[in-house]
């Protein structure tokens, strides 16, 4: 069955800004059905990492928190804590990192809270129809939230080809132990080198899978459940993930952890893709490298399945840019995401996606019409 997928470009007037644009797209696809008087509303987006400009500008967060709250709702603005240590792996750092980046109260007119808790580790497993997994573990603020809104920036990825709104679901809404369990199939790995042997990761480990040794800590891998606990103690960065899990299956576990993350919000979740600064690489780094197309627009539905498969057609009809990390199919039509990452089977999460009920690839785009005589 085709899903609707309503769209902008990024022309915009004195008739109507981009703003008032995306304010009707939102309204086209029936967010005054999905928000309900007194409705928590999770608005799930990607608070960006410090040194990266690609992410979400927080003005026009601010336009979909305030329609939100026009209808009734009480939005909060939420993200969770990263598997890899760095700036976001625990909720103050990433809070601090978000307010950084813009996405303060005064701004934004929500309050931020991490879905996932203090140390990533605030979650529930619930159970998925998968064909790979047959639960998963997601943040509890997602799943207690009465409806869902998922903002994504929808670009390149490194791993998936391409990151949007399933991405943000399985991989952003996952506790630290659903991140292990779609990138690796391992026990974290000790650096020797940087152990200094402090022994707070083995009082951190529920499950008494870490020893200290001469060299250090040791982490027993028969014991060890992945919960990425150690991880996130570690202050000197001494225990990593081993990311060693197979791209394709990283995909699928990815989504049907999306699958159990709108567990419960059946006619409850609209997603908004800004299909804008297409870079390269995940905004996790601490840089956005250039864009591989022009900007192409907004695109809004209420499948994210649909929404993912349109804004990647979108993506690859459009004329690659010269002279940036795109180095094959610049000519419209071609693909740029393997143009990227020519080894990545990228059609493999919405095959998945549309294989397991989170959405249809199929879709119909519904072209924003001006007001009057031109914007």
């Amino acid at each position: 069955m085709s899903s609707p997928v309503y769209f902008t470009d990024l022309r915009a007037g004195h008739r109507e800004n981009l703003y008032a644009q995306l304010l009707r797209l939102i309204d086209l696809a029936g967010i005054d059905r999905i928000i309900a008087g007194g409705d928590l509303t999770a608005i799930k987006l990607h608070f960006g990492e410090k040194g990266g400009h690609a992410y979400i500008r927080p003005t026009f967060v601010r336009r979909i928190v305030d329609r939100v709250r026009s209808l009734g709702g009480k939005p909060f603005l939420t993200d969770s804590c990263t598997l890899y240590p760095g700036e976001r792996k625990e909720a103050v750092s990433a809070l601090n990192c978000a307010i950084e980046n813009g996405f303060a109260y005064a701004v934004v007119n929500a309050p931020l809270i991490l879905c996932d808790g203090l140390r990533g580790h605030s979650a529930k497993r619930v159970a998925v129809p998968g064909k790979v997994l047959q639960s998963v573990d997601i943040g509890i603020e997602i799943l207690e939230a009465d409806s869902l809104i998922v903002l994504s920036h929808f670009k390149c990825h490194e791993l998936t080809g391409f990151g949007g709104a399933i991405k943000n679901l399985g991989m952003g809404c996952s506790s630290r132990e659903g991140k292990m369990e779609q990138h690796s199939t391992v026990a974290p790995q000790v650096t020797s080198k940087l152990c200094t042997a402090c022994g707070v990761c083995l009082r951190a480990c529920a499950h008494d899978a870490i020893a200290i040794a001469d060299n250090g800590a040791v982490i027993d891998a028969g014991r060890c459940v992945g919960c990425g606990r150690c991880i996130s103690i570690c202050e000197v960065e001494a225990i990593r993930i081993q990311w060693n899990e197979e791209t394709g299956q990283t995909m699928k576990k990815m989504a049907e952890y999306a699958l159990g993350a709108v567990s419960g919000k059946q006619g409850k979740q609209l997603y908004v893709n800004f299909v804008t600064q297409v870079s390269p690489a995940c905004d996790c780094y601490g840089h956005s490298d250039a864009p591989i197309v022009p900007d192409i627009g907004l695109l809004v539905s209420t499948d994210p399945v649909a929404l993912d498969q349109a804004c990647a057609d979108l993506v690859n009809q459009a004329r690659g840019l010269e002279q940036t990390a795109l180095a094959a199919g610049h000519a419209p039509g071609e693909d740029k995401f393997r143009g990227v990452y020519p080894h990545i089977q990228w059609e493999t999460t919405l095959e998945h996606a549309e294989k397991i009920g989170l959405g249809s690839r199929s879709y119909t785009l519904k072209p924003l019409q001006p007001l009057g005589k031109g914007w």
